[in-house]
C-alpha cells in the first residue's frame, strides 16, 4: 500500500480508498462492517461517503462502524453535500453529516456536483466558514470539470481562502475525459485527484455483452441510468479488446483495468467498492501487478 499527500493538504491518503456508496443500498450494515474492517486491516485509510448515498444511510453505517471500532483517528473521513449549494443548505448538510457520522469533524468535505443556481461566491464562503469553525479540515469537489475547478480556485485565491484540496472524477479505461484538461490543471494547482469507478461500475469486468441481458442485482440493473454512460458501440469494442489482452497475458480483465488506473500518473487515490473482501483484495493484487510500459501503453490505446 502506498500513501500520498492529497493536494496541498497535510492528509496522507492510501493509494486505494474505500468507496461507501453501496452501504445501505446493495450491502447491509453487517456486511459493510466486514468490508470496512478488512479495508482498514489492509491499510486503507480513506473512507469516502456522501449524504446522497442511500439517503444518508451510508453515512449512518460508516458512523456506527467508526463508533463501535473506535477508529476515528485512524482514518481519513470524506463525505459530500449534494443538491443546492447555498450557505444555509451547506451548513445544515454538514451538521446532519456530522450527526450521522458520529464525529465532530470531517477531514474532507466535498461539493458533490456543480450547482448552476447558487452563487459560487456564496458556496465557497460557506466552505471557508466551515473550515474556520473547525467542522471541516479540508474541502474538495466531485464531478467538476476543469473550468469549474479553475473558477473555484481563482475565487478562493483572490479572497485569500483555502483552495480545493481535491477533485473526485469518474475515471477508467473507457471514461477518459479528465485527461485533456483536468489532470494537467490539478498538477499545476496541486490538487489531489481521487478517482472513482475504476471498473466502470462493473462494465470493464466483461460480464456485459452488446445486446445481452443485464444480470439482476448488478449496478446497471439497480441504476439503469449508468447504462447511458457506458453502453456504446465504441466502449463495447474496447471491452472486447481488453478481453483479448487479458487472454493473451493471463491476467484478468478486472486486474488489468484496476492496475491501469492505479498506475496512471496524477491520480492520488482510486476509490474501490465491492460486496466481499475479495473485491477489496483484488485491488491490492492489481496494485502489485508488474505494469510494464508496454502493457500500460497497450491498455491506454484500447
Amino acid at each position: 500500500m502506498k500513501y500520498r499527500v492529497l493536494g496541498k493538504s497535510d492528509l496522507s491518503v492510501s493509494s486505494i480508498g474505500l468507496g461507501c456508496v453501496t452501504f445501505g443500498r446493495e450491502i447491509d450494515e453487517a456486511n459493510a462492517f466486514v468490508l470496512m474492517d478488512h479495508a482498514l486491516d489492509r491499510g486503507i485509510n480513506l473512507f469516502d461517503t456522501a449524504e446522497a448515498y442511500a439517503a444518508g444511510t451510508s453515512e449512518e453505517v460508516v458512523g456506527r462502524w467508526i463508533e463501535s471500532r473506535g477508529v476515528r483517528d485512524q482514518i481519513i473521513l470524506a463525505t459530500k453535500v449534494a443538491g443546492s449549494l447555498t450557505r444555509k443548505r451547506i451548513q445544515s448538510s454538514v451538521e446532519a453529516s456530522l450527526r450521522r457520522l458520529k464525529t465532530d469533524r470531517i477531514d474532507l468535505f466535498q461539493l458533490h456536483h456543480w450547482d448552476q443556481e447558487a452563487p459560487l461566491a456564496e458556496t465557497l464562503a460557506a466552505l471557508e466558514d466551515l473550515m474556520t469553525q473547525g467542522k471541516v479540515s479540508y474541502i474538495g469537489c466531485s464531478n467538476y470539470n476543469a473550468e469549474q475547478l479553475r473558477q473555484a480556485i481563482a475565487y478562493q485565491t483572490s479572497n485569500g481562502w483555502s483552495t480545493m484540496s481535491s477533485v473526485q472524477p469518474n475515471y477508467n479505461l473507457v471514461v477518459r475525459e479528465i485527461e485533456k484538461e483536468l489532470i494537467p490543471l490539478c498538477a499545476a494547482q496541486q490538487v489531489g485527484i481521487i478517482s472513482y469507478s475504476p471498473l466502470g461500475a462493473g462494465f470493464l469486468t466483461g460480464k456485459y455483452r452488446k445486446g445481452g441481458p443485464i444480470p439482476a442485482g448488478t449496478r446497471f440493473d439497480i441504476i439503469p441510468g449508468h447504462q447511458g454512460i457506458y453502453f456504446s458501440e465504441d466502449n463495447f469494442r474496447k471491452v472486447e479488446k481488453l478481453r483479448d489482452v487479458a487472454n493473451a497475458s493471463g491476467v484478468s480483465m478486472v486486474q488489468l483495468a484496476l492496475a491501469w488506473v492505479i498506475n496512471q500518473p496524477g491520480i492520488t487515490s482510486v476509490l474501490i467498492g465491492g460486496r466481499t473482501v475479495d473485491h477489496i483484495d483484488q485491488a491490492f493484487h492489481a496494485e502489485a501487478l508488474p505494469m510494464t510500459a508496454d502493457l500500460q501503453m497497450t491498455l491506454t490505446q484500447l
